[in-house]
């Protein structure tokens, strides 16, 4: 049987919380998985936890880099490796529901669509880290420039469809950037609208670093996208904005994802 779902984590000494990380890929209702486990050089202990899945259950495959690549390449290494159908994406400090899998890839298949999305939570040590965390019903290209409401651990897209993407080789930001290059393909990215994946906040986190986040988000529009420097700067204010209301604001947050939910659904009344 072939495989359907290759699952990408790039590993870089994650031996705090990989465990976790692997055991959420190994209860999976869904079966028909591999989990290509991209070993960025770690100097700790997590080659060893990746090894001791690998044993455990052949679905699990490790490439071992013998030089730190960073996190955008190391998924592109484990993107070129898949042998599934599908691709989805899985840090290695975040884990999943049980049911993520299953639940996900059904709603693209009865729904034909081939690049998609869940809501999630947030969670860590720190006070007020837990969080629900909603996006859209579906997201095109040019409401995305506006604000990033995709999670990188909650994308699942169908290579049958357009085939394979590969992530901007850029420090931060090449989710977002590999969002917006598939939605040059993708007419939307769908959400799934069920939170099935939980996002680890901690110290460590590389978005923790304000200024490089907005530095970041900068660059993916002005340098890669060639969105005009002025409009550039407004996005990311705007999404700066949108990211820190959607944690301390969630009514608020609630009703500009029912604004694009409308604009949405009034451009499917006029076509």
């Amino acid at each position: 049987m072939s495989i359907e779902t290759s699952i990408i984590t790039p590993i870089y000494n994650a031996e705090l919380f990989l465990e976790g990380t692997l055991q959420s890929i190994l209860e999976q209702t869904y079966t028909n998985w591999e989990s290509i486990l991209i070993n960025d050089n770690s100097t700790d202990n997590s080659l060893k936890i990746a090894e001791k899945y690998a044993k455990l259950d052949p679905r699990f495959k490790i490439i071992n880099l013998g030089t730190s690549h960073g996190a955008a390449k190391a998924r592109n290494i484990g993107i070129k490796a898949a042998q599934g159908r599908f691709i989805a994406f899985l840090d290695s400090d975040d884990l999943w529901d049980n049911d993520k899998l299953k639940k996900q890839i059904n709603y693209m298949l009865v729904n034909k669509v081939g690049f998609t999305y869940t809501n999630y939570s947030q969670f860590g040590e720190a006070p007020n880290s837990d969080v629900n965390i909603y996006a859209p019903k579906k997201v095109n290209y040019s409401q995305l420039l506006k604000a990033n409401y995709i999670g990188c651990l909650t994308v699942v897209y169908d290579t049958s469809e357009q085939g394979k993407f590969y992530f901007p080789l850029t420090k931060k930001r090449h989710d977002f950037a590999l969002w917006l290059t598939m939605l040059k393909k993708f007419d939307y990215a769908h959400n799934v609208d069920k939170s099935l994946a939980s996002y680890r906040v901690h110290g460590n986190s590389l978005s923790s670093n304000k200024k490089d986040a907005f530095q970041s988000y900068f660059y993916v529009l002005h340098k890669i996208e060639k969105v005009n420097k002025f409009i550039a700067f407004y996005y990311t204010a705007r999404f700066s904005f949108i990211s820190i209301i959607k944690k301390k604001i969630p009514i608020l947050y609630r009703l500009i994802l029912q604004m694009v939910d409308s604009s949405n659904s009034r451009s499917v009344r006029n076509k």
